[in-house]
């Protein structure tokens, strides 16, 4: 998502929401991010804003959401950035995410937790090629296919979604006033 409002408390209550419903079996970083993007992807059509607010980036196995991501490299050792509090949060295995303790559901809204709920619900038995395939989507194949750019757009997210034309422009520009007003 272009415009950035990435929200790092309701992004690692997120992220803990979905490892806390999943079984440990199924905690893999890959299923986590693709079922946020899902969520993210559904939040935003429907209330207009996203989830976590994070920048997706079109990787060879589908959107990785890019300062969550950052997170979880953080925790598992392999970043630059050093920040020992995440590390109270969640630990990293390999390929997959324990959290250490639940959400803290104040940084998310009934609706935040509706879509993630919804999302956990229909993604948590994919198996990795099925989540790869489905997150191949218009807009994930946007970026992948532009030399240019490895970002997901709002505007292709809401596109691929089944958003009009007129409601992905009016997203456009409520979250870039948003964003330039330090509300989103």
């Amino acid at each position: 998502m272009t415009a950035k409002a990435f929200n790092i408390d309701r992004s690692l209550n997120a992220l803990l929401y979905v490892a806390n419903h999943l079984d440990s079996s199924r905690r893999d970083i890959h299923k986590i991010f693709k079922i946020l993007y899902f969520a993210d992807m559904s939040h935003l059509n429907k209330y207009g804003r996203p989830i976590t607010g994070d920048t997706y980036i079109a990787m060879k196995y589908g959107p990785v959401p890019s300062s969550i991501y950052d997170m979880v490299k953080i925790v598992r050792g392999d970043s630059w950035y050093v920040q020992d509090e995440l590390k109270a949060f969640f630990s990293v295995n390999d390929k997959y995410l324990n959290p250490l303790r639940e959400a803290d559901l104040a940084y998310l809204s009934k609706s935040d937790i509706d879509e993630l709920d919804e999302a956990i619900k229909r993604y948590r038995n994919a198996d990795f090629s099925t989540m790869t395939s489905l997150s191949h989507g218009s807009a994930w194949k946007s970026a992948w296919d532009d030399p240019n750019r490895d970002e997901i757009t709002v505007h292709d997210i809401l596109k691929e979604s089944g958003a009009d034309e007129a409601y992905i422009n009016y997203i456009d520009e409520l979250m870039t006033a948003k964003k330039e007003l330090g509300t989103l």
